[in-house]
């Protein structure tokens, strides 16, 4: 029904193939794969080869053409007319002339193709889209500056009833839902341009989270995975400010039952610890991975510290230290119950922030405790290990009180044991460590003997160059010293109180109970 030679006239592809070929055209036999446009694409090109080199074009077939003259390689003119790319390209030249629906069917036409590669009808088709975009943006935060001929009400009136135009015209993102039928692949092609026009940062994130929310909903597995990485990628291209905290909690929650790329969830765990202390205890409360004994991803979130640490690198805050350290706080208090969670991990969270982080280190004993409390199968070791995490100057007088009757905690011979011996092995086996009192005296003993140098914890500094890991345990030791002269000044005044509510003659033995060990 074709004649082979009025096509080949067009077709620098078929001209070469007839050319070659040896065999009897009468019997060839011509299959073409993924034809652009299909059996429509093949009929188009027909129509302008048997019409002389004209075909009727319009925005919907537009594309359709183009792509199929490059591939049959219609770019050869005859007798004097323009071949088929040539007149598809002077066609877009007109293009800002279209209507808002005529355009995003030329896109939706450009989707359905399948281009492998961008294509100029592509490209002039999407910068027109984020031309008119930005025009309507501008007209939506400066109405007095609107030019007669182009308002946002203008692209998209076609396509939307008056009335549901007033809800969304009122904020600005009508176009949210217009763009909701591009693929991941054209959104990622599309946000560098809204880039290079200066658009607002918080409404493209603003936009990306709502594709992402919207596309989901009815995708398969793969399609879901495409969108979220899209969405990731192109979210971590703007300034991490742009997208809040709890948007890319929820994202993150998607993406963990995706199995998505590495290299695009490491990403997205770098914008939610660049902006932890925004954060809240559901936010972090992340199920394990399946596999996994334990109830929550504590892996997750010490990267989440890490990548926030790093952040504060170049400009660090000590408000948002302070909220990230409570916030950790809250977390290992929710997770200590959990009786798989191992002593490492735990202690990992408990060392995951610098000691100056926290103005009191009340909340992390508490958490310790209940760990304590769940875990009753640590050794003494585990539990010395894990105390070295608290600074002791750092806890208040009642945490001192409820430490010193503690049977959870180690007694603080075994803490001072442990201490020594990493001192001897880090002074590499040094003359003498001045040894350390093993439990304090009672407090019913009187206030002089109390405040006998014996009951105190002292250690000989001026035979050694320590390290900075001995000066930290050092400061430890130093800071139980401390906190045994203030317990000692706390039973002073309990001693005038009592006295002055019994008024009665009773004995100092009498009226005071025995004082535990420190760390008992």
């Amino acid at each position: 029904m074709v004649d082979k030679n009025t096509v080949a006239s067009y077709s620098g592809k078929l001209s070469k193939l007839f050319g070659r070929s040896k065999a009897n055209l009468r019997n060839l036999k011509l299959i073409f794969q993924d034809f652009p446009g299909g059996a429509e694409g093949f009929e188009l090109i027909l129509k302008f080869c048997y019409n002389n080199g004209y075909v009727q074009m319009s925005p919907s077939n537009v594309p359709v053409l183009y792509s199929a003259a490059q591939f049959m390689e219609m770019n050869c003119s005859i007798s004097g007319t323009q071949n088929l790319q040539e007149q598809t390209e002077r066609y877009l030249d007109d293009i800002n002339e279209w209507t808002w629906s005529e355009l995003l069917n030329a896109l939706k036409r450009c989707q359905d193709l399948s281009l492998s590669r961008p294509s100029i009808v592509l490209h002039k088709c999407l910068d027109s889209l984020v031309g008119r975009l930005h025009l309507a943006l501008e007209e939506h935060c400066c109405p007095s500056t609107s030019s007669s001929d182009g308002s946002a009400l203008q692209f998209s009136c076609d396509t939307k009833s008056t009335e549901s135009l007033k809800t969304v015209f009122s904020n600005g993102v009508w176009w949210f839902e217009e763009l909701l039928l591009l693929n991941p692949d054209f959104v990622k092609m599309i946000v560098p341009l809204m880039l290079k026009r200066d658009f607002d940062e918080v409404v493209i994130a603003r936009f990306l989270v709502y594709y992402q929310k919207s596309k989901i909903s009815n995708a398969s597995r793969d399609e879901k995975r495409k969108i979220v990485e899209v969405v990731v990628e192109m979210l971590y291209t703007l300034d991490h400010n742009s997208v809040s905290c709890k948007s890319l909690f929820s994202i993150l929650r998607v993406a963990l039952g995706l199995n998505i790329n590495k290299c695009i969830r490491n990403k997205l765990e770098k914008m939610i610890g660049a902006q932890l202390d925004r954060g809240t205890l559901d936010n972090l409360l992340l199920p394990s991975r399946s596999g996994s004994s334990y109830l929550y991803d504590v892996n997750l979130v010490l990267r989440f510290v890490k990548a926030f640490l790093h952040e504060q690198k170049s400009r660090t805050s000590q408000m948002t230290l302070t909220r990230v350290a409570t916030l950790l706080d809250l977390y290992m208090a929710e997770v200590a119950p959990d009786p798989c969670l191992k002593p490492s991990k735990f202690l990992a969270l408990a060392k995951a922030l610098p000691d100056y982080a926290r103005c009191s280190h009340d909340d992390m004993y508490r958490a310790m405790d209940m760990y304590l409390e769940v875990h009753t199968e640590m050794s003494e070791e585990e539990k010395i290990k894990m105390c070295c995490a608290l600074n002791y100057e750092k806890l208040s007088v009642e945490i001192c009180i409820n430490l010193s009757k503690n049977r959870r905690f180690p007694s603080t011979s075994s803490i001072q044991e442990l201490v020594s011996e990493q001192l001897k092995q880090t002074a590499n086996n040094s003359k003498s460590i001045t040894s350390l009192p093993r439990k304090l005296d009672e407090c019913e003993n009187e206030s002089s003997k109390r405040d006998e140098t014996s009951n105190r914890v002292m250690f000989d500094t001026k035979k050694f160059d320590f390290s900075d890991e001995n000066e930290r345990l050092k400061a430890h030791i130093q800071g139980i010293q401390w906190r045994v002269m203030e317990l000692e000044r706390v039973c002073k005044k309990m001693h005038t109180q009592m006295g002055k509510v019994m008024k009665s003659k009773v004995t100092s033995h009498s009226r005071l109970k025995s004082l535990p060990w420190l760390c008992s």
